[in-house]
């Protein structure tokens, strides 16, 4: 947990952001070739499951009962896939239906438009032993074979593996067994003797890099593409920091989604090169089988680094990007597991406008932010450290330093007050429209951060509102008004502290950790000691005017008047406190002009 949020969780509220997880079993994408889309080797091993049945001979109206269970104790498995086939040829579409036993770790699938022709698991969670009921068509062939794929772990699996064979009544005995698959045979990969580097960029090469300039041979928190146009193929690099994996994709738009994926996950000590292609916002699906070549991988120091080379064109049965158009191209990385890939943890990096790459070398430039976002980041900044608070801190202290001066016919505090607590809804209201504008609509992967930003919303406008309507400072229920305004207005800026907090490290915005904790809690010191300072001061004052038995109101009226030290003490705090205000926020601006 980031040292902001145990902070928040001290000043507000616990926050708890789910974590998207894959392996429910909607395998369909593998209803005919049986091969998951994990990117990673077929087994040729002893499988750790095997398939049997209850009965080998069967008649129109029999049901089978088919169980894959572990060769041992001690093993299990994770994922599965079962079809029958006719076992004369087991290439063509499945055959009959499934009924589950345990519709909890079960699922039925539909495959070749044969609705109940398949089954799968419905979690990763380790299994010893599945039974299903399958139920033959009509008609049906001689002799039906049960073909299963099983998922140890994400990366070790095993595709069709045979189960028995049963009969029809009186069939003829099967007259060849057929021949089973050979598992594609998958391009080689070579060892990278030394480090990607820089010097040819924007002469040779286009280069993506963050942070700009950095060179993946001298700096290892360097995050890294170039690519090369090389005849009819282009040859692409690719490196990063990571445990997990770093990745490229190649997008029509800048949202996620329908895009043509390029990772290096790593994987047992080695770097495994997968082209993926995602819909919409679901997982990756990868396939190893993609045709790229000349793949090149090194692991060193935490650094992940792979290279391959990608024909221009391609098939178009293999509906992958063709490489002479103009993309926006994403750069990301994140945590993989057994070869694995999760939901990386920060908005990639995207170029800042699309980038043809079959053109000119040329240095690329990329954000993590949105525009949207940073303008939405940096007015809710301006609202909520600086015109809010220095609007508050005026209304509350300075009211005796400028008694009878006046501002275009009002009270110079009030005026000040009343100007910057307007730039505070105004800069509120635009604010939070902007990530609307971006989304498209509401998000549902901010956590609570949207949320807090309706309260915040819903309270800055009843404000001016309940201003608007106050009543008369000699009316008898005017206290009423004071208490609420000043409730509305803490509870509100209690809130947009905690809201800021969870929206710096959102994906969209992500500020550096630590660093932007310690400047928003330099922040709140600097502010809290402002007003007890401020406190102090009128404390003191008070009880100075208390001493003379006089009443409060005129006591305050008169010991400042009196008192102008205590004005001048009053005004080299306020001017202390917004040179200070101020620099915290350039400080943060600053921060996120460069995400």
């Amino acid at each position: 947990m980031g040292l902001h949020i145990r902070v928040l969780l001290a000043v507000l509220c616990i926050f708890v952001e789910s974590i998207a997880a894959y392996g429910n079993g909607q395998v369909t994408v593998a209803c005919d070739s049986m091969i998951p889309r994990h990117g990673s080797i077929i087994q040729k091993s002893p499988s750790p499951a095997i398939i049997t049945v209850d009965k080998n001979v069967i008649n129109a109206s029999d049901q089978i009962r088919v169980t894959l269970t572990v060769r041992q104790s001690g093993t299990s498995f994770q994922g599965f896939f079962l079809q029958a086939r006719d076992a004369a040829d087991l290439n063509v579409g499945p055959l009959g239906t499934f009924t589950l036993i345990d519709d909890k770790s079960t699922q039925l699938l539909t495959c070749a438009d044969v609705k109940d022709s398949a089954v799968s698991h419905t979690s990763s969670s380790g299994k010893h032993t599945v039974e299903v009921l399958w139920k033959p068509p009509s008609p049906k062939p001689d002799h039906i074979q049960f073909l299963a794929t099983i998922v140890q772990k994400f990366n070790i699996y095993w595709v069709k593996l045979r189960g028995p064979t049963v009969s029809q009544v009186n069939a003829p005995p099967l007259s060849k067994q057929p021949t089973p698959e050979s598992p594609p045979i998958l391009p080689t990969t070579s060892r990278l003797t030394k480090p990607f580097n820089a010097t040819d960029c924007g002469e040779k090469k286009s280069c993506l890099r963050n942070p700009t300039g950095c060179d993946p041979e001298l700096d290892r928190l360097c995050f890294f593409l170039a690519f090369t146009v090389q005849g009819s193929s282009v040859f692409f690099e690719l490196s990063g920091p990571s445990n997990g994996y770093v990745s490229f994709a190649l997008s029509d738009d800048k949202w996620m989604g329908d895009d043509d994926i390029y990772l290096c996950v790593v994987n047992d000590q080695s770097v495994q090169i997968n082209p993926a292609r995602s819909t919409g916002r679901s997982h990756p699906i990868l396939n190893s089988q993609f045709p790229i070549n000349d793949m090149a991988w090194r692991l060193e120091d935490g650094v992940a680094q792979c290279s391959f080379r990608r024909n221009i064109r391609l098939p178009e049965y293999i509906e992958r990007f063709d490489l002479d158009r103009q993309y926006y191209i994403f750069l990301a990385e994140g945590k993989a597991v057994n070869g694995r890939i999760h939901k990386h943890d920060q908005q990639p990096l995207i170029t800042q406008g699309k980038v043809h790459l079959h053109g000119s070398p040329k240095e690329l430039k990329g954000s993590r932010s949105p525009g949207y976002i940073k303008a939405h980041g940096s007015l809710m900044f301006i609202a909520w450290i600086t015109t809010s608070n220095i609007g508050v801190i005026v209304a509350r202290f300075f009211k005796s330093v400028w008694p009878t001066t006046t501002m275009f016919g009002q009270k110079i505090w009030f005026q000040v007050h009343r100007i910057l607590m307007a730039a505070t809804v105004l800069f509120t209201c635009i604010g939070f429209i902007l990530p609307f504008l971006y989304r498209g609509g509401w998000s549902h992967f901010a956590g609570v951060h949207p949320y807090f930003g309706c309260m915040i919303l819903i309270l800055v406008i009843l404000q001016p509102i309940m201003a608007i309507f106050r009543p008369n400072p000699c009316a008898a229920r005017r206290y009423l008004f004071n208490w609420l305004h000043w409730a509305t207005g803490t509870f509100a800026r209690i809130i947009a502290v905690g809201s800021i907090f969870l929206g710096m490290d959102l994906p969209a915005l992500d500020l550096r950790n630590p660093w932007d904790t310690l400047v928003m809690v330099g922040f709140i010191v600097w502010h809290v000691a402002a007003e007890l300072i401020l406190e102090a001061h009128n404390y003191i004052i008070t009880s100075k005017a208390r001493k003379r038995e006089e009443d409060k109101l005129e006591i305050m009226d008169s010991s400042e008047s009196i008192d102008p030290q205590g004005h001048r003490l009053k005004m080299m705090i306020l001017t202390i406190y917004i040179c200070g205000n101020l620099t915290f926020l350039i400080t943060l601006l600053v921060g996120i002009s460069l995400t």
